[in-house]
Parts: C-alpha cells; structure tokens; sequence
C-alpha cells in the first residue's frame, strides 16, 4: 500500500469516526513509488501536526535578469510576520514544527538529486486545509541554508493569504505582472530574511484562470528562474477552480496538503486527478493528531505561544 494511499485512509477514518460513522474506502490514486514518512506539527496549541508524505516524480533561459539587478532594486523592506505561522522568524530553534519542515526540506533534496526539481506548486483539495501555511514555512526554511535564494510567489490570485502572513502589502504584484502592468523587479518583495524573496498576489482581478493560464507567467518563471535555488508557488485549492492544474504546468512538481479530520476522501481523489502522476512530489497530511501518528518523539506537545492559538491558511 502506497504512503499516499495510508494517509489518505487515515484522514478519512478520522474524520468519518468523529462523526460517529463507519469509515469508506479511502483514495487509490496512480500508482506512485513508496518512501518514508515525516510528521511536520503545525502550531495550534491542540496537538495538531503534518504528516509528510515525498514520492519520487518528474526538467539558463534566453532573457534571464540578472542577480547584481535584483539586489539593488530589491532592497530589504520592515515586514511585520505573523510569528504565530510563520515558524522560522522569531529566531527561536526548537520550535514546534521547524524540526518537521527541515526533515521535508531534507527529502526534497534527495529527491533533487534524481530528478529536475526547483519550482514547487503547493495546492489543497478545499479551502482551509493549511496550504499557504505550508508554502510560507517550506520557503523560510529552504532560505535558512547558507547561500540559498528563494523566491515565494502568492498565485492565489482569488483569496491571497502570504502577504497578511508575512506581514507586507499585497501590491503590486503577480497580477499587475501579468496583466503587464509591472515588471518583474517592481513586483518583488525582500524582507527580514535577507535571501528570501516574495511576490505578491497584487491587484484584485475578475478572471484569474485567464491570466495563470497566460505565457506570461512562463516567462516570469523562466527570466527569474536562475536567480533563486527554489520557487515556492502558492496556488488556490484544486477542486473548486482550474487555477492550480494551469499553474501546475510551469512547475516541476505538485506538493498537496490535505487535512486530516476534515478533507473528504472524493475530494482528495478529485484533486489528485487534476495533475498528472509524475508531477506529485508529496503529499502533507496536515492536522493530524499526535497520538495517532508514529515518531510522536519529534513532537512538541502542547505548543501554544502566548496564549494564542494559531491559524492557517
């Protein structure tokens, strides 16, 4: 049985056992290829966390800019993150979920080394399943490697969420680009984290299946490509529009959060269906509960910062 497979079952036993019901048959997508499991806690202060699940997958441009350019426009700006989701800013180690963020950043990695793999669209089945939690802290903890550049971009152009994370403006960003309102230099953002770069998802717009489906998102990704060592795409959820699919095929490879406890077993199969098999790279079980997960060793039980539950995306 595939590590997919086993963590879609057990969020689907999860969710129907919590509403006293039997439990269906859970998802039995393609066929993928077995590794190991990490759980990844995300910050809820109820014993929540992320259960990380890699699966092998999957390729300098014409018009490429240049790096001197990109650090005299891009110069660092006094962002105000959210240190409640955003993990890796407060400086502090240990805490909970940045050792399971680094064990993910870890496997992609290897998986870097067999395959072609720098631009990572990260999607959900639904709305609220933890996604843009999950783009924001892959990013940080990939740029907290010595001599990493890495760009986020916000490409849910329908409900943006990063740039209330981060604690920055929304404009201008991807759709002012794309709209070819804006250069590439002008959309993007440099905070804190001096190798950490950050695009917005800009202006509100009526079509944005229209504009993610543009060349010109092709063309951004490849004359910024050989600045950054990864490209971290935020994209809205795969099910209820076709937005993520379109993404996906500037991308290297799909990384699905589904959330345990409450993503429906049809839902799951249905986003699963929108990419191609050898685009996913993984899959993060996101909420479940500590107790019934292996290694509960890595978990930091009980986190609460303040007093304050977090939230995600």
């Amino acid at each position: 049985m595939s590590r997919i497979h086993e963590a879609l079952k057990k969020a689907e036993q999860e969710r129907v056992a919590s509403q006293g019901g039997a439990a269906q048959p859970s998802y039995s997508g393609g066929a993928v290829s077995e590794t190991s499991t990490t759980f990844i806690d995300e910050p809820r202060g109820n014993g929540s966390g992320m259960g990380v699940i890699p699966l092998p997958t999957m390729s300098s441009h014409p018009g490429a800019l240049d790096l001197e350019t990109l650090l005299a426009r891009c110069v660092p700006q006094p962002w105000v993150p959210d240190e409640k989701v955003m993990l890796f800013f407060n400086g502090e180690e240990g805490v909970r979920g940045t050792e399971e963020f680094r064990t993910l950043r870890s496997r992609l990695y290897h998986m870097r080394e067999k395959m072609p793999l720098k631009k990572i669209l990260v999607t959900s089945a639904l709305p609220q399943e933890g996604k843009s939690f999950t783009s924001a802290n892959l990013a940080q903890v990939l740029v907290r490697q010595h001599g990493r550049r890495v760009l986020l971009i916000d490409a849910d152009l329908r409900s943006p969420k990063l740039h209330m994370m981060l604690g920055t403006t929304a404009s201008p960003g991807l759709s002012d680009y794309l709209q070819g309102r804006a250069d590439e230099f002008s959309i993007m953002q440099r905070g804190p984290m001096d190798s950490l770069f950050f695009i917005a998802s800009g202006g509100e717009i009526s079509d944005p299946s229209e504009l993610v489906g543009s060349e010109r998102l092709k063309l951004l990704l490849q004359r910024v490509g050989d600045l950054f060592d990864w490209i971290v795409i935020d994209s809205p959820p795969a099910v209820p529009v076709s937005d993520a699919s379109m993404l996906a095929k500037a991308c290297d490879g799909v990384l699905m959060v589904v959330r345990s406890n409450a993503t429906p077993t049809d839902m799951a199969r249905r986003a699963r269906q929108e990419f191609p098999d050898e685009m996913l790279i993984g899959v993060v079980l996101n909420g479940a509960q500590s107790a019934s997960v292996p290694y509960t060793r890595y978990y930091y039980d009980g986190h609460q910062k303040n007093g304050t539950e977090s939230k995600t995306t």
